[in-house]
């Protein structure tokens, strides 16, 4: 299984953080060690002082693909779900600065959360899903899949001109604006059309 995912997504995510918007999908590699383990608290790494929450919806893929045309992507999934893209803020900025792979940055253990998947048949438009983070109760990322550069089926379609999608593998779709820092003690809920699909401590 691998974790591909969709960098600068959400314009407004863009202006956030001062990136240049891409005139392609910005697509980069988890490894499947940064899955954060079910029922695990998130425990912020020695290395980062700055460790950001990305929440993002999710595509899990159903069937091996290579080439996938954009009107023949909605038969390689079945379920949709929630997750965050956990960044070392501030190692990711001191890679970039030297034009290094932000891999140390987004793929270490337990960067990437993923929460309960739901049958994409329980929605009406996948190009149309409300979805929120909240922090200690409070709503910081509140998005909507419509808003997304690229959307899903587009997303597929790309990313298979490139790596083979196998059963299994999961997409990180991106993430919108509200992005922030997590502190020990603090409490995050992910919902998705209001259907609560992962919560986590922060330690």
């Amino acid at each position: 299984m691998k974790i591909i995912c969709i960098g600068r997504n959400y314009a407004a995510h863009i202006d956030e953080l001062k990136n240049e918007r891409p005139e392609e999908p910005v697509v980069f590699i988890k490894p499947d060690s940064s899955v954060l383990p079910k029922q695990q608290d998130f425990y912020i790494p020695e290395f980062s002082d700055n460790v950001h929450y990305e929440v993002e919806v999710l595509v899990k893929i159903k069937k091996v693909g290579k080439h996938i045309s954009k009107e023949f992507a909605p038969s390689y999934y079945d379920e949709v779900g929630l997750g965050i893209d956990f960044t070392a803020r501030d190692l990711q900025s001191k890679l970039k600065e030297k034009g290094l792979p932000w891999e140390k940055a987004k793929g270490f253990d337990g960067a990437a959360v993923i929460g309960e998947w739901l049958p994409k048949t329980e929605f009406k438009d996948v190009n149309d899903l409300n979805f929120k983070l909240l922090k200690n109760g409070e709503v910081v990322q509140d998005g909507n899949t419509s808003f997304m550069l690229w959307k899903i089926d587009e997303i597929i379609a790309y990313v298979s001109t490139f790596f083979m999608l196998k059963k299994g593998d999961i997409i990180f779709t991106g993430t919108p604006a509200g992005v922030g820092k997590i502190s020990p003690n603090d409490y995050l809920t992910g919902s998705l059309e209001d259907k609560e699909l992962f919560t986590l401590k922060i330690k």
